[in-house]
């Protein structure tokens, strides 16, 4: 078991508490791991209960089960609600189990039905930041000290809710729906953040943030002015480019958003509409990117190569749309990012990929899920030298000057600073895949 069990100290205390209860959240590449160290753990500890939730197993529950030791699968991404209720139950408080949950019936495996899809968001507690030790986590393109939160669950554009092929959370864990907690819950949290955390950036982690309800930020920016955090944090978060218009910018400025992480995944528009379903074209990518930086706002822009059945042209439109968005009003904290598509197991996508013969893998051999191979049959050559390229535009001189004469504080400094070593690691990953290919 030593290359799957934790570290000795930990197991040693583990042991020592004798947890009731253990809740382990897994993925695709990691899920095989999980399972044997499910058994592992029955053995430190026979009579503890494990839970495992997530996205991989909420497509894959009665598999889970079937194949670990562990008790129950919680379903869908309201696993904080559903372990809640699971706990409850367990001590004799709750009369049945809750919605959401898969469990062991003697040889059967069964299931409980949907959890209310209705539930109050707001009635979650804050995060207990210094139990998770909020001050190890931030990503390169934000601001320190910074932290991250989750606006609400889901996500959605201007044509309604989003059903991009490939994203998982959406799929598995939202179940094609969208939602959000009230603007004073939120700026509750945001407020504890600040002021007794001493919080520069909040990242909103959801997948469209809340930009896609105007009248919800009209709310949160009024409560923003009354609790005097206008201008004493910086909001960033993930965005949709259709729902960017001019006055959804003016309104993001307004409330002091700084930087917006859009998906651009690719410059085809057949890539968008057939493929992936992105339910937005390369004209609404566009106008919105170049909408945000005209009110002054930050753009990170994510993209993929690597399509089934993409061409050397589509993958250059990529290139050339990343370029001309990039170079476009550069500001210092402006960047991108590039990377191969994964088709997650269980999604659309992957389902599609079965029935087309897409795959290069087995799509059951979920270890190689990871972002580290190339799993779709493309015609773009490399994929990997596709992401490089890419990645490189950061070497544009024109973007190397507009970043540094916009950089205002030494804060803006260090972040340059920062992105480019982070860059660096970038290239050198490629560079090593590319060399590991060959």
């Amino acid at each position: 078991m030593n290359d799957i069990s934790l570290s000795e100290s930990f197991e040693s205390r583990l042991v020592d508490f004798r947890p009731q209860i253990i809740l382990m959240e897994t993925k695709a590449p990691l899920i095989k791991k999980h399972v044997h160290y499910t058994r592992h753990l029955k053995e430190l500890i026979p009579d503890v209960k494990i839970v495992l939730c997530g996205d991989h197993v909420s497509f894959f529950p009665k598999e889970t089960l079937g194949t670990s030791s562990a008790d129950y699968v919680l379903a869908g991404g309201l696993y904080d609600f559903t372990f809640t209720h699971l706990v409850e139950f367990l001590s004799g408080k709750l009369g049945s189990l809750p919605g959401g949950c898969y469990y062991k019936d003697g040889g059967q495996i069964k299931r409980t039905g949907e959890l209310d899809p209705h539930i109050d968001l707001d009635a979650l507690p804050f995060i207990d930041r210094h139990l998770t030790k909020w001050n190890l986590y931030g990503e390169a393109y934000l601001k320190k000290p910074a932290t991250y939160i989750l606006s609400g669950r889901g996500c959605s554009g201007a044509k309604g809710i989003s059903v991009c092929s490939f994203c998982i959370w959406q799929q598995a864990l939202w179940r094609f729906s969208a939602r959000l907690r009230s603007p004073e819950h939120v700026v509750k949290e945001i407020k504890y953040l600040v002021e007794e955390l001493g919080v520069v950036e909040v990242f909103d982690d959801n997948e469209s943030g809340p930009v896609w309800d105007i009248n919800w930020l009209r709310e949160f920016s009024r409560l923003l002015m009354k609790e005097g955090l206008r201008k004493r944090v910086y909001i960033s978060t993930n965005a949709r480019a259709d729902l960017l218009t001019k006055e959804v910018c003016r309104l993001l400025k307004e409330c002091n958003f700084r930087l917006l992480k859009v998906g651009i995944e690719s410059g085809s528009e057949r890539i968008l509409r057939e493929v992936i379903n992105k339910k937005e074209g390369v004209a609404d990518i566009k106008r919105g990117i170049k909408n945000a930086k005209d009110c002054g706002l930050i753009v990170l822009m994510t993209n993929m190569v690597g399509y089934p059945e993409e061409t050397e042209e589509e993958a250059e439109a990529t290139l050339s749309m990343a370029r001309e968005l990039l170079l476009y009003k550069t500001r210092a904290g402006d960047s991108l990012q590039a990377s191969i598509l994964v088709p997650y197991p269980g999604t659309l996508l992957w389902k599609r990929a079965i029935r087309n013969g897409w795959l290069m893998e087995d799509p059951y051999d979920y270890e190689k899920f990871d972002m580290s191979h190339i799993l779709i049959k493309s015609n773009v050559g490399d994929p990997q030298e596709w992401c490089n390229r890419i990645w490189r535009l950061h070497l544009h001189p024109k973007f190397i000057f507009r970043s540094l004469i916009t950089a205002r504080s030494f804060r803006d400094l260090n972040l340059l600073w920062t992105g480019f070593k982070s860059l660096l690691g970038h290239l050198k990953d490629f560079s090593n895949k590319g060399n590991s290919n060959h």
